[in-house]
């Protein structure tokens, strides 16, 4: 019998709610809508892990492991394949240089054929860059004819850039590294796993909790879109008999009715963005429209968890509300709310992290359901706070202006509804400012200091063997933007042959460079042409002055890329002078021998790897672009690369990159709810807006005052979140044993975005308040 007049008030409020006229179908709307908005981001989440494992899969299906020194033989199924990853404008591109052996030779998942030399295959990104005048100086770095755009499989986002041209005589430079031959694409049968530290696993959790919260605040509030409203109606039925546990029933159940249409509007937003998806890119990421599969048990439970939080919600929130026959008692002061229980939340949920506190990394993983508990008690803290706060600060606010005035009353007499509005940016702004300390904390753990010297160079080319330096050196001299050019050889000796099965027993460096170069590496006495030295001195090197004896012959290294059916040998001159070790652009001391151009047998050249150092001008547009196509023009393999002072380890870069994307749809979420809130609350308050302008309100004095009711809550709201927020990071800063310290500019910027939505939501409510601000409003049917 309970659970069929649970049923029947259920329904009768599900009735109510689709047959409540034009006021109840807009306020129905506004319902769905903001639960609609907010069970698209859940199913996006749901989507995430498909598409991380679609990504994955795509990515191991095409790798080509240039980087093996183990190729397999010259065969009919067998291509030289070559890395050609490039950078323009600050996008990655992926590009390979095939050449087939044979005709069974592999081909690139996404490609029907291999292309001709001279011809490449393009992803529809890249096609499109190069078709644009914004690709201009692209297409001059890439002089290959487009025959083909790579299928979907190929690639592990719609947006990625990347091509496979066709080139012949790749073979001569197989290295180990950037050209290899391979049978097959894809990874080997036993691919050791890359296992994550718990402090990485704690950002993970963390990152999750701190972006899912805010949806769920939101999913809250906007069932309860039209409260004030619908507490009027119940005391109708209150009137026609129903009892109050009989209204509460009947309000959870237009709840449910709104939720539900929510549920429906949620998967049309997200199917909408499952196709916007594939036409955009956050961060460098993008996806295509089928990687977003939501799983069907986390789906299932996002429909399950959204209508019954609706009917709790509504069930909790009425049992604060007294609903007669003759009225709703809201005019009479309403008890003040309770402290005591509000902060047990925070204080259970710092209970369940402080076992953890000083575990780092080095004690095991951290307890993932403590982690999750702690952090979620802290953030609905927030919530649970934040109305005590407004309704104690504004309790005490008074005398002003009549904006003023109306603001304050309006917030006394309904504290709740405005705080309710500001709970999902005071909770986003928290957890936001503490994963910042937690980044900021352990960034210096996963970065490390690449050591190279900002101040003499900026850019490095590595070039292929046998490649002239003096040519090289001219063309990148001539390049707009580059104000230095350092240019050296490198190479390997050894005492005995390379061929050998145990290789030399000693070995050494060779540099090669004109004096003014090898100045660049070393600390030379006089230099000219022909001279060769012999470095000393090096703390980390071994000692040379074994091979450093005149007459002693000496093998170079050719085991990569060059013939080897012959050995190159170089003999010690006479004369060998000595030099004492400097720090070469790159941070590395340079040891072993220092050759100037004269003193390198000519058999020797195609055995020695170039290096170009590069001064540049920051300030000429596209440089490093320029210096590209100049590298691509000495060396079709050529390496570019821009220095940094500092690097960070692709799990660490690849959990800030998710945190950014996540971000970004969150306050995409975050503004997107924030102005259906505001409009409710606008069309909630037409009599009353209207009324004041019959009475002679000026239209200025009622938009200030909804720019005071927005300013006083968010301002707590945020000074709240500030509080927690330090709160939450100092307590996961002890966790990972990492010294605390707050990054005040990182804070404040966290909480001026939050302000700054909230400010940019006001501005676009102001137009509707204008329109209902008319006399009109006041008609009734």
């Amino acid at each position: 019998m309970r659970a069929r007049r649970w049923a029947a008030d259920l329904g009768l409020g599900v009735k109510f709610g689709f047959t409540g006229g034009r006021e109840g179908w807009g306020r129905l709307l506004l319902t769905a809508v903001g639960v609609g908005l907010g069970v698209a981001l859940l199913l996006l989440t749901t989507a995430i892990p498909n598409a991380l494992a679609v990504r994955h899969q795509r990515e191991a299906d095409r790798l080509d492991y240039t980087y093996s020194r183990h190729p397999p033989a010259k065969a009919d199924d067998t291509l030289v394949i070559a890395d050609l990853d490039t950078t323009y404008r600050d996008q990655e591109i992926r590009g390979r240089l095939v050449e087939p052996e044979g005709p069974k030779a592999p081909v690139a998942p996404g490609l029907t054929a291999c292309p001709a030399p001279g011809e490449m295959v393009v992803s529809p990104a890249l096609k499109r860059l190069l078709d644009s005048r914004d690709g201009a100086l692209l297409r001059a770095r890439l002089p290959y004819r487009v025959v083909g755009t790579i299928g979907e499989r190929g690639l592990v986002g719609s947006q990625e850039l990347a091509y496979y041209a066709g080139a012949r005589g790749l073979a001569q430079h197989i290295n180990g590294w950037q050209v290899a031959r391979i049978s097959a694409f894809g990874p080997p049968e036993k691919q050791p796993g890359e296992k994550m530290d718990p402090v990485l696993i704690l950002l993970v959790l963390v990152v999750f909790v701190v972006l899912l919260m805010p949806v769920a605040v939101f999913i809250a509030a906007a069932v309860r879109f039209g409260g004030e409203r619908r507490d009027r109606r119940l005391a109708a039925l209150r009137l026609v008999g129903a009892d109050s546990r009989m209204t509460r029933r009947i309000a959870a159940g237009e709840a449910l009715a709104g939720s539900l249409l929510g549920l429906a509007f949620g998967t049309v937003f997200f199917l909408i963005g499952r196709q916007a998806a594939g036409q955009l890119e956050v961060m460098g990421i993008s996806v295509f429209p089928d990687y977003l599969d939501p799983s069907p048990a986390l789906a299932l439970l996002v429909a399950v968890a959204v209508p019954a939080a609706a009917v709790l919600v509504t069930l909790l929130a009425l049992r604060g509300v007294v609903i007669e026959p003759l009225g709703v008692v809201r005019t009479a002061r309403p008890a003040r709310r309770r402290l005591w229980w509000r902060l047990l939340l925070p204080v259970a949920g710092l209970a369940l992290l402080l076992p953890m506190i000083g575990q780092g990394r080095s004690h095991g993983n951290f307890n993932e359901y403590l982690v999750i508990g702690g952090v979620l008690l802290l953030l609905v803290g927030v919530t649970a706070l934040l109305p005590w706060v407004v309704e104690t600060v504004v309790a005490r606010l008074g005398r002003g202006a009549v904006s003023w005035q109306l603001a304050v009353r309006r917030l006394q007499l309904s504290s709740g509804t405005a705080a309710r509005m500001v709970n999902g940016i005071a909770v986003a702004v928290a957890g936001a400012i503490a994963l910042q300390m937690l980044f900021t904390g352990v960034e210096g753990d996963y970065s490390k200091e690449t050591g190279v010297d900002l101040s003499r160079a900026q850019m490095q080319v590595r070039l292929s063997r046998g490649v002239p330096l003096e040519e090289a050196a001219g063309k990148f001299a001539a390049t707009r933007g580059v104000r230095g050019v350092v240019a050296v050889g490198e190479a390997t000796v050894g005492d005995t042959s390379w061929r050998s099965e145990d290789g030399p027993r000693l070995s050494s460096q060779v540099t090669v460079g004109s004096c003014t170069a090898l100045r660049a590496m070393a600390k030379l006495p006089d230099c000219r042409d022909g001279d060769v030295f012999a470095v000393t001195g090096l703390r980390w090197d071994t000692d040379t002055s074994p091979l450093a004896k005149p007459g002693r012959r000496l093998y170079l290294d050719t085991s990569e890329g060059v013939d080897l059916s012959r050995e190159v040998t170089w003999t010690v001159p006479r004369g060998l002078k000595r030099a004492r070790p400097a720090g070469a652009p790159n941070g590395m001391e340079r040891g072993g021998f220092l050759l100037t151009p004269g003193a390198v047998p000519a058999q020797a050249a195609e055995a020695i790897v170039g290096q170009v150092y590069l001064s540049i001008d920051d300030s000429v547009p596209d440089v490093h672009d320029l210096v590209g196509n100049t590298a691509a023009d000495v060396d079709r393999l050529a390496d570019v690369m821009v220095w940094t002072s500092t690097t960070q380890t692709r799990q660490f870069a690849s959990i800030r990159t998710g945190l950014l994307v996540g971000a970004v749809c969150v306050l995409v979420l975050i503004g997107a709810s924030l102005l259906v809130s505001q409009l409710e609350q606008l069309r909630e308050r037409r009599k009353l807006l209207s009324s004041l302008v019959a009475f002679g309100t000026r239209r200025r004095t009622l938009g200030l005052s909804v720019l005071w009711q927005t300013a006083l809550p968010i301002a707590l709201g945020l000074l709240l979140a500030m509080a927690v927020g330090l709160t939450l990071g100092t307590v996961l800063l002890r966790m990972t044993d990492t010294p605390v310290g707050v990054d005040w500019p990182s804070v404040l910027t966290m909480t001026g975005i939050g302000a700054g939505i909230v400010i940019a939501v006001t501005l676009l409510s102001l137009p509707p308040l204008v329109r209902l601000m008319r006399p009109d409003g006041l008609r009734t049917e």
